[in-house]
């Protein structure tokens, strides 16, 4: 038996840590599915036999889902950062979470069909931020705050002004 991670990330689902976990394992690079443990015996949210836990891992960092049920519910506190290369990178990641079930927001943040908040960031995107001329900084978050999905072309056309 392999040595559990010290910490791991456990994320509450209802009912979808699974299906979830799958869909992050084909998403994502450097992810996978590990081991389903079922219910050993009825709990609140489920019945013996049911999948209880799932355990994964998202671009190396592991994970737990957990099936708790329809009580608790994902929220913007927590999201995983995926810092992307280039404008075909961000659009896939983006596209892959929005064409299955999750929904758009604002300043490349999206969520699952589970409702996980992801922050699909081009690294573009925060050099331009970040960048030392206050000037070019505030035009490309500027141009950042009028997105939904970020576009590099626009981000680095607004920081050279």
């Amino acid at each position: 038996m392999t040595q559990p991670a010290k910490n791991t990330i456990c994320l509450w689902y209802d009912r979808g840590a699974e299906d979830a976990a799958r869909f992050y394992a084909k998403t994502f690079p450097n992810s996978s599915v590990g081991a389903v443990h079922r219910a050993p015996g009825d709990y609140p949210s489920g019945k013996k036999g049911d999948v209880l836990t799932v355990e994964f891992t998202v671009m190396g960092i592991p994970c737990l889902g957990l099936n708790g049920g329809p009580g608790v519910k994902h929220s913007d506190a927590f999201s995983f950062q995926v810092s992307t290369a280039d404008q075909a990178e961000t659009d896939r990641y983006w596209n892959a979470i929005i064409g299955n079930g999750g929904e758009e927001s604002a300043c490349g943040w999206c969520k699952d069909k589970w409702g996980l908040s992801w922050q699909i960031t081009p690294r573009v995107l925060m050099q331009a931020i970040t960048d030392p001329d206050p000037a070019a900084a505030k035009r490309a978050f500027d141009a950042m705050m009028q997105m939904k999905n970020i576009d590099i072309a626009k981000i680095e056309a607004a920081r050279r002004g």
